[in-house]
């Protein structure tokens, strides 16, 4: 463990995404005379509403750009102690209908990135990456020198973007440290994930499409104890070095969907077995002893992590509502029309 380093401003790029947004709310609450600067793109993820609670608070600063946009970033990132790098595409069902947006951003755009920050001498830059780079892990716990294999184009994206970011470690001395964290659930995420766009259609009594025989095991991390994992990494984390980031429980697709039905008291007829994903990934299990080599420990267990998610979405409708409109329902009818057509 290194002492921990003062970091006076900090760059969140993605930030206005759901973990992006949590970690900026809570490190101006962490960290009072710090400072952070947001890049976000704004892309259909992207949402200022999810900053709107730290948005009068003078050491929040918003920039409208595209982490692809060298020139544009390398200006905002001039005299930051940090950057902390949450910005990609992260939706695996999107890849796989368009490989190309997430090569775009999750490895031209960390190049970007990585050269801005280089230039600007930043004391750390953080990349936030996935459990999925791994791929399926059949048994046993993944420590983080395990080999990489990544299973569909999302997360090949962001191994590439690990890679990447190491080559800057090695070549030009740009300290960085990685996060590979597992599912994480929480407020304000976008709901083409599982946890949220099951609990917004059991809301509105619309079927919950559960992939294949439901079998996918997921640990599922609440957003805030994720954000708290990060921060630790970015002040006494070994550049370097990665850090998995994940849970105990592991929870099957079925089980999900039966406890969220029950939280709300729907029923559980509204699980629909749709036609699995093409390379699906069935479980992963992060081994998380160097992370708690740092003194992290999870606040929330799986009880109430989905609680607290459930009662954010059952009390915050108006901000899902307004998002699943528009490009989402394009989306959901090219993802889910005819495969919840001919489900059972």
């Amino acid at each position: 463990m290194t002492q921990p380093v003062a970091l006076e401003h900090v760059v969140v790029t993605g930030g206005a995404g759901f973990i992006g947004s949590a970690f900026t709310r809570n490190y101006l609450a962490w960290h009072p005379s710090a400072r952070v600067t947001v890049i976000d793109k704004l892309t259909y993820a992207g949402n200022l509403q999810n900053l709107a609670p730290v948005d009068g608070d003078g050491r929040y600063r918003f920039v409208q750009a595209d982490i692809c946009d060298y020139d544009a970033v390398a200006p905002v990132l001039a005299g930051a102690d940090a950057v902390v790098n949450f910005a990609a595409e992260s939706h695996v069902d999107r890849s796989i209908l368009d490989p190309d947006v997430f090569v775009r951003t999750n490895v031209l755009g960390v190049n970007a990135l990585l050269r801005a920050a280089t230039g600007a001498g930043v004391r750390r830059f953080l990349q936030v990456s996935t459990d999925e780079v791994y791929g399926h892990v059949g048994e046993g716990a993944t420590p983080e020198d395990a080999p990489l294999k990544p299973r569909n184009p999302y997360s090949a994206s962001k191994a590439g973007a690990e890679l990447l970011a190491w080559s800057y470690f090695s070549n030009f001395t740009l300290p960085v440290l990685v996060t590979r964290g597992e599912n994480t659930i929480g407020p304000y995420q976008y709901p083409e994930k599982a946890t949220p766009l099951f609990i917004t259609n059991a809301l509105d009594d619309q079927p919950l499409p559960i992939y294949g025989q439901g079998e996918a095991v997921r640990h599922y991390l609440y957003v805030d104890d994720h954000a708290a994992a990060i921060d630790l990494v970015l002040h006494q984390g070994v550049p370097g070095e990665a850090y998995n980031i994940g849970a105990d429980e592991a929870i099957n697709t079925v089980a999900l969907a039966e406890r969220i039905l029950d939280l709300l008291g729907k029923p559980r007829s509204l699980m629909r077995f749709v036609p699995d994903r093409p390379g699906h990934d069935y479980r992963y299990n992060l081994d998380c002893t160097k992370l708690e080599g740092l003194g992290w420990r999870r606040r929330y267990d799986f009880a109430r992590t989905l609680e607290a998610t459930v009662v954010w979405y059952r009390t915050h409708q108006d901000w899902w509502r307004a998002i699943k409109s528009g490009e989402y329902q394009d989306y959901y009818r090219r993802q889910y029309g005819a495969a919840l057509a001919g489900a059972r």
